[in-house]
């Protein structure tokens, strides 16, 4: 064992022997020496022909990994399987993606957890013993853990057991499940080390008094000759306030990125690109220089500081076009390399003890020591937000210096902020030389220009003249961004048209108080170009996710109690109540975009599916929390509708025995005229899965010749749920009687294959494309919605390329939806939410005439 994992000429042999790299998307072997002392482990999971997790551990250059096909528990009594397979490279631990059918492994994988790990003990000895003790630091599992080898002679596999010792972190499985509660992956959605999230036992960081001499006296400093170049360290946006010691807290400041460049006495300023900005602040280069510093690296802001010592972000933009550089403030925070020495290795604080020294000793009244604060961060972010400032930096005391983005230093922003690449314009109204508006966009993964609104607001005559001569000089014919073509928001007073496309070259700062659910910024304001930023580098920002509610503890789900948590809902799976309300909880963010804003009813089973259900329009006095009653003139002579719009509401109505969920083809804010079609493919008896498949094919066929996209769901029973957005223009009685008109066309053109009548009788043997649901006050089971059926299956929305691979229209079940949402990278109906499309022409080619 111990040849295999440690002194194997080719450790690696075996993992590349089981996979063809011209097809499979996974890392090529390659051995590669430990790039800082800590070692990393990764667990990834990993659906191929059935769900498991690889559980990886960094040592002697590659991953030692075990299949663990029920994953980590932290419950000292679960002894779970892990099956020891062959060494893997230490980059697959960064790898998330799908492996090719018929390839080694066929499936999807996703990185969900990952960290460092110590050994107790030499892991070596460890391995070749069988009995293998270990601490893991990562953003889910942390805590003393145990691998033992229970392989026997002659076993064709190595089989070991993988469990948690008894500490701090044990916790009973009934009370808490680590993949039930966290599914996802920690590449799409960070949390941050779980150890500083929920410290457990951990003695408060002392904080050394660092007097420094010279930088030979720091803890990891190395003598090193200076790089001419360097990449900084970026701070990784979170909604989520550090929790435990050994944080610094520092002003986020207003500003451009810097790092100054010293050798031999001569001094380079470079942007985060590695711009050469020397020449353009020949007064903060001079500055530098008197410091006297034989050779460095520094790393800070320029700013401009108000009347009142506060960075205006604009006010350092005119700095430049005004050529009045000399106006310009340099915060130092971070001293990577000093005098002959590589610091990345040393703490956090003890760097800065020594750059703060050096600042006090010969900076001059441009040249300013960035103070940070042991404080709490609440106060601080808020006293930040009350002072306008733009937010504060979270940073490790202990964390060494890496030229990437980490989350040993946390952005958190007073309020929504971010760069955007400019793809067009409008000229403002009245003047065809001032811009109007900006439309914004940023760059996907896949380097497409996604947009995400438009600013007007934000400059002056001057500002607006001066962004529209840069602007014509880059202007172009067609639009940059991905897409369906860009149209005025309903609420915009932009015409369709005016629109005037430029290369997205351009980067704008711009301030917004919130993303909304189809991807746009609301409340905009512009605050200035960002000349230190290239364009290609622009992203969508994700904050460092909040960590998701308390997980369920015994009868308890977030902060809602669960009564009669262990009584059975299903008896054909033994599904309980309590595994329904966790699902609720589990989908909400989801779910809830397909629910807020439009009236719901509800189906309650107080007995589970096999007793009597209850379907509720109204509140019945059942008085469920966070449900909300809307205005009863919304439906004269009825009572008030319901509508559903927190997370907490989902999960209370849960707890009040609510299965199921269904929405009106309206919305609340225009209750008389429809936004979408549903198309319902109710199979007959004797309809074979395969015409059901076949059944939405022709009906999305139809809608296209008509003109109009639709968007694809399972019904989380025997069919499929054809759903097509529409402006809402017209009443019910017209969408119904023109979605009537399609299924009696189709119908017609097929009739052995369709029928156009409800009633069983009416379908054996074929399918009924039900349009009823269009009328008024009919409703459909929403999205994630669950079905009181055997089973108790999901409505799941699919890209229609799913389709082929469906088993049914219950595919997915409370039971194994969470996991198949863990593995799916974008929303399927993404662009279902912008899509608001008119019936005027696909009414006119079916030849319908609205009565």
């Amino acid at each position: 064992m111990a040849a295999r994992t440690a002194s194997s000429r080719d450790p690696l042999q075996r993992y590349s022997a089981k996979r063809n790299f011209a097809i499979t998307p996974e890392p090529e072997a390659a051995r590669v020496p430990a790039a800082t002392p800590a070692l990393s482990f990764v667990v990834q999971k990993h659906w191929a022909s059935r769900l498991h997790y690889d559980f990886r551990l960094e040592l002697d250059g590659v991953l030692l990994s075990w299949a663990v096909p029920k994953g980590p528990s932290f419950d000292p009594a679960e002894k779970r399987m892990a099956i020891h397979v062959e060494d893997h490279p230490v980059s697959y631990g960064g790898f998330e993606g799908t492996i090719p059918p018929r390839q080694y492994g066929a499936g999807t994988v996703i990185v969900w957890d990952r960290g460092t790990w110590e050994p107790v003990g030499d892991p070596r000895d460890g391995m070749a013993k069988g009995k293998l003790l270990f601490k893991l630091h990562g953003d889910k599992l942390a805590g003393l853990w145990e691998l033992v080898r229970i392989a026997k002679p002659g076993d064709k596999q190595e089989p070991w057991i993988l469990f948690k010792k008894r500490d701090a972190w044990a916790r009973p499985l009934a009370d808490y499940d680590v993949i039930a509660a966290l599914p996802d992956s920690v590449v799409d959605k960070p949390l941050g080390p779980v150890e500083q999230r929920e410290p457990r036992g951990v003695a408060p960081a002392s904080e050394p008094p660092w007097v420094v001499g010279s930088p030979a006296e720091l803890p990891g400093a190395v003598k090193a000759k200076l790089p001419s170049t360097l990449a900084p360290q970026l701070a990784l946006p979170s909604k989520k306030l550090p929790g435990g010691a050994g944080w610094s807290y520092e002003i986020k400041f207003d500003g451009y990125r810097l790092l100054a460049h010293v050798e031999h006495g001569e001094v380079k300023l470079m942007t985060r690109n590695g711009n050469d900005w020397t020449s353009k602040l020949k007064p903060l280069a001079d500055a530098v220089k008197a410091m006297g510093l034989k050779s460095a690296w520094l790393d800070g802001e320029i700013v401009v500081l108000d009347d009142d010592g506060k960075p205006v972000f604009n006010a350092l933009q005119n700095a430049f076009d005004s050529a009045r550089t000399g106006d310009i403030d340099y915060f130092l925070f971070d001293l990577p390399f000093h005098d002959g020495y590589d610091l990345r290795q040393t703490p956090l604080q003890a760097r800065r003890a020594l750059l703060k020294q050096l600042v006090e000793q010969h900076g001059g009244e441009h040249l300013r020591f960035s103070a940070d604060f042991v404080a709490d961060p609440a106060r601080m972010l808020e006293s930040a937000r009350a002072l306008g400032l733009e937010g504060i930096i979270a940073k490790r005391i202990d964390s060494p210096y890496v030229s990437r983005r980490t989350d040993t230093w946390l952005k958190l922003k007073a309020s929504e902020r971010q760069e955007f690449v400019i793809g067009g314009f409008v000229d403002r109204s009245g003047s065809k030389s001032e811009v109007g508006s900006l439309m914004l966009g940023y760059f996907d993964d896949d380097g497409a220009l996604q947009y995400a609104g438009n600013v007007g607001t934000g400059w002056d005559t001057k500002t607006g003249a001066a962004l529209h001569k840069r602007l014509v000089k880059i202007e172009v014919d067609a639009s940059p961004f991905a897409g369906p073509p860009i149209v005025p928001g309903r609420w915009s007073r932009r015409e369709s048209g005016g629109e005037r496309w430029v290369e997205p070259q351009l980067v704008a700062e711009v301030s917004f108080a919130e993303w909304t659910p189809d991807g746009h910024i609301r409340h905009p304001l512009y605050l200035g170009l960002r000349e230190d930023k290239a364009a290609r580098e622009v992203r969508r920002e994700s904050a460092l996710a909040t960590p998701p509610p308390a997980p369920a503890s015994g009868n308890k789900v977030g902060a809602v109690k669960v009564s009669n948590p262990e009584r059975v809902i299903d008896p054909s799976t033994g599904l309980k109540k309590l595994d329904l309300v966790r699902y609720y909880e589990s989908v909400a963010d989801w779910m809830l975009p397909h629910l807020i804003g439009r009236p719901v009813s509800l189906v309650r089973g107080p007995n589970g599916i096999t007793g009597q259900l209850f379907f509720q329009k109204h509140d019945d006095k059942l008085s469920i929390p966070g449900l909300r009653e809307l205005d009863a003139k919304l439906w004269p002579g009825h009572p008030p509708m319901l509508e559903l719009a927190t997370p907490d509401a989902l999960v209370s109505a849960a707890q009040m025995n609510v299965i199921e969920f269904h929405t009106w083809n309206s919305t609340k804010k225009n209750i008389g005229k429809p936004d979408r079609i549903v198309f319902d493919l109710d199979p007959g008896e004797g309809v074979s899965w395969a015409r059901v498949q076949e059944a939405a094919t022709l009906t999305r066929a139809l809608l296209t010749e008509l003109g109009l996209d639709a968007w694809l769901k399972t019904s989380g029973g025997k069919g499929l749920h054809v759903f097509v957005p529409i402006a809402p223009r017209l009443d019910a009685d017209t969408v119904k009687d023109f979605s009537q008109a399609v299924v009696q066309h189709i119908a017609k053109t097929i009739p052995s294959r369709f029928v156009a009548k409800s009633g069983a009788s009416n379908r054996v043997g074929k399918i009924f494309v039900d349009y009823l649901r269009n009328g008024h006050a009919a409703t459909t089971a929403a999205a994630f919605s669950a079905r009181a059926r055997p089973g108790i299956g999901v409505s799941m929305p699919i890209e229609w390329d799913q389709l082929g691979a469906l088993k049914s229209g219950a595919q997915w079940t409370i039971a194994t939806a969470r996991e198949h949402l863990s593995f799916v990278k974008s929303d399927p109906w993404a662009a279902y939410w912008t899509s608001k499309q008119t019936l005027a022409a696909p009414m006119k080619k079916l030849g319908f005439k609205p009565p």
